[in-house]
Parts: C-alpha cells; sequence; structure tokens
C-alpha cells in the first residue's frame, strides 16, 4: 500500500491530479491487437496498456494499473500522448516527455513515469510480433498468440 500523504495537491500538479482524479482511457481494449504488461518489483506497481493498430496507427489505446497516484497519472498520460501516432512516433516518447506533459513529478515518483512507457513499448513490440504470427500463418487469431506468449513467457522464465 502507498503512502500518498493527506496533501497530494502539494506534491503533484494540477494537471497530474486531473489524470489521477479523473484518468483517461482506463480499461481494455476490444479487439485488442498489442498487449503490455509491466510489474515494478520496487514499489508494487503494475501496468497493462492495450492497443489497436491499424494501418501502423494506434487508433485506440486504454490502460488498466494497480499503483500510487503517479503511476495512474502517467499510464493516464501516456495512452493520451500515444494515441493517434504511429507505433513508430509512439515508441520515440520517453519518461521525460510524460514528465513535462504534466508539468513535473515530484524527484520520489518520477519511476513511475517510466512504468507507462514501458509498457507502451511492450504493447507495441507485441502488436508487431502478433501481426508477424498472423502474415506467417502461424496464428490465426488472438487466444492463439495468447497461447505462444504464454509458452514463450515460461520457456524464458525457466531459464533463469
Amino acid at each position: 500500500m502507498h503512502d500518498e500523504g493527506n496533501n497530494l495537491g502539494d506534491e503533484y500538479t494540477e494537471k497530474t491530479m486531473d489524470h489521477f482524479l479523473n484518468p483517461r482511457n482506463v480499461g481494455v481494449v476490444e479487439n485488442y491487437n498489442g498487449r503490455g504488461k509491466i510489474g515494478e518489483a520496487g514499489c508494487g506497481d503494475v501496468c497493462e496498456i492495450t492497443l489497436r493498430v491499424e494501418n501502423d496507427r494506434i487508433v485506440d489505446i486504454k490502460f488498466r494499473v494497480h499503483g500510487c497516484a503517479g503511476a495512474i497519472a502517467t499510464s493516464s498520460a501516456t495512452t493520451e500522448l500515444a494515441k493517434g501516432k504511429t507505433c513508430n512516433e509512439a515508441l520515440q516518447l520517453t519518461d521525460d516527455d510524460v514528465v513535462e506533459y504534466l508539468g513535473g513529478l515530484p524527484e520520489q515518483k518520477k519511476h513511475c513515469s517510466l512504468l507507462g512507457i514501458r509498457t507502451l513499448r511492450q504493447a507495441i513490440y507485441d502488436h508487431w510480433f502478433y501481426k508477424q504470427l498472423l502474415e506467417s500463418g502461424q496464428v490465426t487469431n488472438r487466444e492463439e498468440h495468447e497461447q505462444i506468449r504464454a509458452e514463450l513467457f515460461q520457456q524464458f522464465a525457466g531459464e533463469f
């Protein structure tokens, strides 16, 4: 559990508080074709981003997050920054872009800004992987792709 204190507004900018109290793009994209999920072991925050890419452009993007006010606000901001961009443009976004978009973050919360950006990148890479598997005929739907992802993760995790 995060102790945000009683004076969140004293720590965060007005725009950050707005994204925390009224997050944009919450949920899961229907018929998504890219998904990323990252957990931050140091603080317990977890972010999931789903997106729908058409003609290499992010046409829909949503997130779900378990975490502090900073994680919620930065994940919301990340989706706002990425929506409408091409995949390559979205991959160029950095944690500094998120912090600047929100008008700053308390120093101790800046690590939260990386969670959304890292999750966005994973979702884009997942989209490309899914697209390759579809085009090569190795999968015919998202469920088959999820099964391959799970098997690869188990194989990878088993090596460590």
